[in-house]
């Protein structure tokens, strides 16, 4: 087929990948001049399975997930162009058998994790997350690609209750049971890629895509630390809960996993509590009127004093003077808040002090107002410290239990195998 031109313009230049349903070639785009990645329907493959993947992958649109260009049919043949990824696979990256540099595990996972997180948020399940499947661009940047067997939103699915659908090493417990994959599913075989990555190993390790199939199913996962003592403590907790047995106790969905990845709580700063700054505020906000109130008080009494004097004075011939009677007026109560205080004060202060000279109600109005002054500034330093944020609780500091293992155990038959183990894409059918 090298040579061939599909639909008038792509023109196919070398084989990348050949499997059961679809071949997938490099080719030249003569209109616009650049190379692609077609994939092209085997003339014995499920034409409605070809057609829900293409409209998955058109769906997103994705800095971390591979695009669709075009998707058509030429002389009989389904097709669909995706963009060229020139880096290879994550698969090729890990066939040395060693543990990846973990700036490149933690780089590699966050962004695969934020493609889930975009694939997810839009209602599509990838159900078969593998290294193969996990390509990079020229720039180096992962991308997911091959969603062959995705599930979209509420479509529903193409294989019966009881299947088994997807590649052994790296299929979840639920999807190994033959329970429908969720956004959980992803995560659990996202966990396996990142053992794989910090380990150089996978989790589980058998001769048989069904024993693998099974032990992911049943089996205990060792703690990424007990192959690997060194490993970054962040990856590895993560690790560990992604490969949660009970998807109810792994990241839900890729934008929690992405934020386990980025550790967003790290930033969190514990703050005193608010209540004994708020009762230090109540106490500072008393002051002003304390003083005031004393002020009140005590020009009251040098008012009363004068009244006194001059009504048990003498008028210099020994008889009492008989100058007009002085009121005094009643002591208001004193507001605790800032603009009561100020106010009130300055009308005690008018009404007791009219037999005094204007000296002393002069001294006495700037006094008010200085204190008055003092308590504002002090109110709205306190109000400043008063928001506090408390940390939150991530999902992945979650203590893992032992997941009981169903009491029947599904019998699988294997009907498809390719490649090695960790790589096989299995289909079986359960009870």
């Amino acid at each position: 087929m090298t040579g061939e031109v599909i639909a008038g313009r792509y023109r196919l230049l070398e084989p990348l990948g050949r499997g059961a349903m679809s071949s997938v070639w490099r080719a030249h785009d003569d209109e616009l001049d650049r190379d692609v990645a077609i994939k092209v329907l085997a003339p014995t493959a499920d034409r409605t399975r070809f057609e829900r993947e293409a409209r998955a992958v058109a769906a997103l649109s994705h800095p971390n997930i591979c695009n669709l260009y075009d998707y058509g049919e030429s002389d009989g043949k389904l097709y669909m162009v995706l963009e060229y990824l020139a880096g290879g696979t994550l698969e090729d990256r890990l066939k040395e058998g060693k543990p990846l540099p973990d700036a490149d595990t933690e780089r590699y996972a966050t962004e695969i994790a934020a493609g889930l997180a975009h694939a997810h948020d839009h209602g599509v399940v990838h159900r078969d997350l593998k290294p193969a499947n996990v390509l990079f661009d020229s720039e180096g940047r992962a991308k997911i690609a091959d969603f062959g067997i995705a599930r979209m939103g509420d479509m529903g699915t193409l294989t019966e209750a009881g299947t088994v659908l997807g590649t052994a090493a790296y299929i979840s417990p639920e999807q190994a049971s033959g329970e429908p994959a969720t956004a959980a599913s992803d995560i659990y075989s996202t966990g396996v890629i990142l053992f794989r990555m910090l380990t150089g190993r996978l989790p589980f390790l058998a001769t048989s895509a069904m024993e693998l199939v099974r032990m992911n199913r049943d089996d205990q996962p060792p703690a990424v630390t007990d192959v690997r003592a060194d490993a970054p403590p962040l990856l590895a907790a993560t690790t560990d809960a992604a490969l949660a047995k009970d998807p109810a106790e792994r990241p839900p969905d890729g934008a929690a996993l992405l934020a386990a990845l980025r550790d967003d709580t790290a930033a969190t700063v514990m703050l005193p509590a608010v209540a004994p700054m708020a009762a230090r505020r109540r106490q500072l906000s008393l002051l002003p009127a304390l003083i005031v109130l004393g002020l009140v008080l005590l020009l009251g009494g040098a008012a009363l004093a004068l009244a006194l004097g001059g009504i048990g004075g003498s008028n210099g011939n020994g008889s009492p003077a008989t100058g007009p009677s002085i009121t005094l007026p009643k002591v208001p109560t004193v507001s605790t808040s800032t603009g009561d205080t100020s106010t009130q004060a300055r009308s005690t202060v008018a009404s007791t002090t009219q037999p005094t000279t204007s000296t002393n109600a002069t001294t006495t109005q700037h006094t008010t107002t200085a204190h008055t002054t003092t308590a504002h500034t002090t109110t709205a330093h306190t109000t400043t410290r008063a928001t506090t944020t408390q940390p939150t609780t991530t999902f992945y500091t979650t203590t893992y239990g032992t997941t009981t293992t169903p009491t029947t155990d599904t019998t699988f038959t294997d009907t498809t195998t390719t490649a090695t183990p960790d790589q096989a894409t299995t289909t079986a059918t359960g009870p």
